[in-house]
């Protein structure tokens, strides 16, 4: 077993010891998700940690859109549970990026590609993606290198 996936084991027995029924039905969808992910396709394997982060970005994401759409169909109470959710997992992931480093590693990937101008945004996209893995969500980096792109 990966040392995340672990973790989160432990931390599911001890709210669940604790009777933290946010937390533990968080860590319970989280694992649940990565257990699907191990047995998705032909041969069932183990995933390893930076795989196990993809999941918990996206089950953050997930919750942060769920709580988007709540609050736009006027259910705050569940938004506000979507919320705390996202919050519990993003704890397990690594630091988020400030916008100053976001903007320097954008700024690099623009020169190292040479790009300029909107149309090259794929290709400075494919250069950035692997120096913020996890580190900033997708549409963070998109809109900032739409910015410096057009600027």
């Amino acid at each position: 077993m990966t040392t995340l996936k672990a973790t989160l084991h432990d931390d599911l027995t001890a709210a669940i010891k604790a009777r933290d029924q946010l937390r533990s039905a968080t860590l319970r969808l989280t694992l649940s998700a990565i257990g699907y992910e191990e047995t998705a396709g032909k041969t069932a394997r183990e995933l390893s940690d930076d795989e196990v982060l993809k999941i918990i970005t996206r089950e953050v994401k997930k919750r942060r859109d769920a709580a988007e759409a709540f609050e736009k169909g006027g259910r705050a109470e569940s938004a506000a549970r979507e919320r705390e959710e996202a919050e519990l997992l993003t704890g397990y992931l690594p630091a988020q990026l400030t916008d100053e480093e976001l903007t320097a590693l954008v700024a690099g990937a623009v020169a190292a590609s040479g790009a300029t101008g909107p149309a090259a945004m794929g290709a400075v996209m494919k250069e950035v993606r692997p120096k913020v893995a996890g580190r900033a969500e997708g549409g963070r980096v998109a809109a900032e290198v739409k910015r410096q792109l057009a600027g």
